[in-house]
């Protein structure tokens, strides 16, 4: 199948959309699904699968495990639509959200199914060992724009690290750093007018300078791993831009463990370019309601079941 004139993006789930059972369906049905997850057990010489459809919600959730069984499952979505006649060339681009930007260069063929899974594995534990569980903090902020959260954190930030860590959509942005930062900076983002200030269940304070000890890690990690150009162009997060050259791809990964996911921009970017159509591949639905309250003009799928792929033919 080819895209033809219709400009379509294929995007990718982040941390979050774990569910236990998640891409049990998809191995069932298609064998190049069953194969995904049985490769990634390999390089990791463990059963993730078996964590994935029968362990616990708390374990799967643990980062070091939730990063790659969310690109497993995105990646045994992706192998099943291939199945069924679909190919990267019915993307102009790919994107994913954090974590979902491997699965995204995965997909692309710009990285290995096996380093991927590897890279993966690190990236979760060094981002949950870069700061001492308890110290940092992650706020998701409702009804205020990206620029005023960013500026009303930093000034209450006093000697400690508060930022806007991830740009979802216009109502809605992440923010990271120390515990009582984060805190002082939800009160004041809700005297700022904030409809709510929600803490989230996180363990590290991702997407912050506190990941400087991770970035490190992905840094070595990243300079030992062959990653090719990518099949489309990856709109990088920490970018909001296109970009397909290997040596540019391995800084932005790099820079992405500290730096704010532009989910916001990503996506506006994309839609500025023409693409009318986003496919989110893998577990939940988070992405496809950011991307409608980015771009009401869109249309967006979900491929993460059996079901999903068969509409896509229909």
């Amino acid at each position: 199948m080819t895209k033809g004139f219709l400009m379509r993006a294929f995007v990718f789930p982040g941390q979050g959309a774990q569910t236990v059972g998640m891409g049990r369906e998809l191995a069932e049905a298609y064998p190049a699904a069953r194969d995904v997850f049985e490769q990634v057990d390999e390089a990791l010489d463990e059963k993730l699968s078996a964590l994935i459809w029968d362990g616990d919600i708390e374990t799967l959730t643990l980062t070091q495990n939730a990063q790659p069984a969310l690109m497993a499952t995105s990646m045994a979505a992706f192998r099943a639509m291939e199945a069924e006649g679909f190919n990267i060339l019915d993307a102009n681009f790919v994107a994913g959200h954090s974590l979902g930007e491997y699965s995204a260069l995965c997909a692309a063929g710009a990285l290995s199914l096996e380093d991927t899974a590897r890279l993966l594995r690190l990236r979760g534990q060094a981002m949950q060992e870069a700061v001492p569980v308890g110290q940092g903090a992650m706020a998701a902020i409702l009804g205020l724009d990206f620029e005023t959260v960013d500026r009303i954190a930093r000034e209450v930030a006093g000697d400690e690290v508060v930022q806007a860590a991830n740009d979802n959509d216009p109502s809605q942005v992440v923010i990271s750093g120390h515990r009582e930062a984060v805190e002082r900076a939800a009160e004041a983002l809700k005297a700022a007018g904030a409809k709510r200030a929600m803490m989230l269940p996180v363990s590290a304070p991702f997407h912050s300078v506190l990941m400087q000890p991770a970035a490190a890690v992905m840094a070595d990690a990243l300079a030992g791993v062959d990653i090719q150009p990518p099949a489309v162009p990856l709109i990088a997060n920490v970018r909001a831009e296109a970009v397909i050259e290997p040596g540019a791809i391995r800084r932005l990964l790099v820079e992405q463990v500290t730096g704010t996911v532009r989910w916001r921009e990503s996506i506006a970017n994309m839609a500025g370019a023409g693409v009318v159509e986003f496919w989110e591949i893998g577990a939940g639905k988070a992405l496809s309601g950011m991307i409608r309250r980015i771009t009401k003009e869109a249309t967006v799928r979900n491929v993460g079941a059996p079901a999903d792929i068969a509409a896509l033919k229909g």
